[in-house]
């Protein structure tokens, strides 16, 4: 039997939407208002592997919402901009999709004739949360997943003038224990507006019928190479290979030659270092080609996966033109754990050396977008804010970003610990009273979801140097079998650390010991032996600021909540003044301060929540940061 009252509730939000108009977001950030059907993203959308051909569909499509139990609407309520998500003002919808509902997205393209002959492929950013795709009537696949991309061939659907597109999307949001992180049916407080439907680029691409669908690159710093993955579209056979080349500009400086299906090993002599000082970026170039088969006409077993076989091919005789040739990009970096300046702490390394690890917390929400950024601008004057502020981190906190975002923070220097978005029902959230072995119950679909959910993520964000650190799980919020996952994401990745909790529940997993504390004076973590101990949040000065609210008529918080710059500076000062001392006494490997931004009724971030008044200044917050870096 159904609970009466979240009827009565569900019904209350289908009568608001009835009579909802298109919303206008009550602040606006300078980047929101410029954009237009015209220029919503319009740039190459995933910079790891890069093809030089490719059509853009974001902009106006057709959408409609109505009742999940229906078929494919006749007639759409209205247009909708494309990438922004159905809730929000850039969208010009505006509206809920509640969890009894489907929404249909609907619109037309052509094919460039130079297209003729390859394969095309339907590339989603992110659809919150599961879809399902048509194109000129024919079913073409489905997806469930909130915040990773997928693809679709698309190939074999396509006619040779206009096509029609129509995706269907249905979004549980709180109702479900999918991935979600901070959406709520009903926003409040650290609750935000949810997002459903596409919330990131939609592209098309033509590639050849042997292409790459892959590429993992991991740097091995010690060792002056780059350990190089490729997956093909299709089994090859012995006369396939891959060239790779690293390139510093213009001037190879390594290269490669290997059996497809097997790894490369792409040396790179003196490596330039990667860190938020210098952020070398090598460029890749990784191209299929036809080979001679170095075995031929011998006799007896082949080599496989073994030196010998590695060794042949690498002076293998290219026999022709490369059939796919695509274009990335690396850094030499390596991060670790190991003695730092206070005996017996393990601390931070980049690069072998200790570094203090000092960042916000940044949950990527926008006002006028929610969780899309409104441009590339718009993200990239956030991460040279928090770098000439004095920040060489930032803590990415239940979101991931689209890959642009990640390529800006490999580029500008910026580490970053990422966070997996948690998903979970009220009943699965662990608090600080329960005992450290607790673990809530969870269904067998919610786990297998979620775990395929993070590898996706930790997949498709593999290439980025920036992304030092995997977080698991945050402040007990669906946590669970903590001590299992962190083995497992660090199997997954060795190449990186793992936070398996941050904050609250600590079960004596992961390279972190991490605490969370919001006093005005913050707390010490116990010091660990076998692992580095940090402090994942604390700050939250509050300072609402009148002109620039999301809610100018309710009550704004910040964890403290002052009324001047006088008062949040010297706040500031107070609780940075104790990171230092913790920094050099405690062996404190890394802060975290909330927050880069005010959020929706949050507003205790550096900057307000349309990004226009900077509470601190940059000089101030450079100075106050200074000490930390000091030994």
């Amino acid at each position: 039997m159904q609970n009466p009252l979240r009827i009565a509730f569900l019904l209350a939000l289908t009568a608001l939407q009835t009579l909802a108009q298109t919303l206008t977001a009550p602040i606006l950030s300078r980047w929101e208002k410029a954009v237009t059907p015209e220029n919503a993203w319009r740039e190459y959308p995933r910079p790891q592997l890069v093809r030089e051909r490719w059509q853009n569909l974001n902009g106006l499509w057709e959408y409609a919402i109505r009742p999940k139990t229906e078929g494919q609407p006749t007639a759409m309520d209205g247009p909708i901009l494309v990438p922004f998500c159905v809730e929000s003002a850039l969208s010009k919808v505006g509206k809920p999709l509640l969890p009894s509902q489907r929404l249909w997205y609907r619109r037309t393209f052509s094919l460039p004739a130079a297209w003729q002959g390859q394969r095309v492929l339907l590339h989603f950013g992110a659809v919150d949360y599961e879809c399902s795709l048509w194109v000129n009537g024919g079913l073409v696949g489905s997806h469930t997943g909130g915040s990773d991309p997928f693809s679709f061939d698309v190939t074999d659907f396509l006619y040779g003038g206009t096509n029609t597109l129509v995706l269907a999307v249905t979004d549980p949001t709180s109702e479900g224990d999918q991935p979600r992180g901070k959406q709520l049916l009903q926003p409040q407080g650290i609750w935000y507006t949810p997002v459903s439907g596409i919330w990131q680029t939609v592209w098309l691409e033509p590639v050849p019928a042997q292409h790459v669908t892959e590429l993992r690159l991991t740097p091995e710093l010690d060792s002056s190479r780059l350990r190089v993955q490729v997956v093909l579209a299709r089994p090859t056979d012995n006369t396939t290979a891959l060239r790779v080349t690293a390139l510093d500009g213009t001037e190879a400086v390594g290269s490669v030659i290997f059996r497809s299906g097997r790894e490369g090993l792409l040396p790179v002599p003196n490596p330039k270092r990667w860190s938020p000082d210098n952020p070398f970026l090598y460029t890749l170039r990784v191209e299929v080609v036809p080979v001679k088969d170095p075995f031929a006409g011998q006799t007896g077993p082949r080599p496989r996966y073994t030196a010998a076989e590695r060794n042949a091919y690498s002076l293998a005789e290219v026999t022709g033109a490369p059939v796919e040739t695509v274009t990335s990009y690396f850094a030499m970096r390596k991060i670790s754990i190991g003695p730092g300046p206070v005996a017996g702490q393990p601390t931070l390394l980049l690069n072998d050396r200790a570094l203090f690890q000092n960042g916000p917390l940044d949950q990527g929400w926008w006002p006028g977008g929610l969780l899309t950024p409104p441009s590339d601008e718009a993200m990239i004057f956030e991460i040279d804010f928090l770098k000439k502020a004095g920040f060489n981190m930032l803590r990415k906190h239940i979101k991931v970003e689209p890959a642009r975002y990640y390529h800006h923070c490999d580029r500008l220097g910026m580490l970053v610990w990422q966070d997996m978005p948690s998903g979970f029902v009220t009943d699965q959230n662990l608090n600080r009273l329960d005992p450290a072995h607790a673990n809530p119950i969870r269904s067998s679909r919610s786990v297998e979801q979620f775990e395929l959910e993070l590898r996706r993520m930790m997949n498709h964000l593999h290439n980025h140097p920036s992304i030092v650190t995997w977080v698991v799980h945050n402040e007990g919020w669906g946590q669970y079998d903590t001590p299992r996952m962190a083995a497992w994401v660090k199997g997954l990745d060795g190449s990186r650390l793992v936070n398996a909790a941050s904050g609250w529940t600590d079960q004596n997993a992961g390279d972190f010991y991490d605490i969370h504390t919001y006093e005005p004076v913050p707390n010490v973590p116990a010091p660990k032996k076998d692992r580095v101990i940090v402090v994942g949040e604390f700050g939250g000065i509050g300072w609402p600021i009148p002109g620039h609210l999301w809610q100018p008529d309710k009550r704004n918080w910040g964890y403290q909540t002052y009324q001047s710059q006088e008062e949040v500076i010297k706040a500031y000062r107070t609780k940075y003044a104790k990171m230092v001392e913790m920094a050099k006494q405690n062996g404190v490997s890394a802060a975290v301060y909330t927050q880069t931004t005010d959020v929706e009724g949050e507003v205790n971030g550096l900057l307000t929540y349309d990004r226009e008044v900077v509470k601190i200044p940059v000089e101030t917050l450079r100075e106050i940061h200074l000490p930390l870096f000091q030994r």
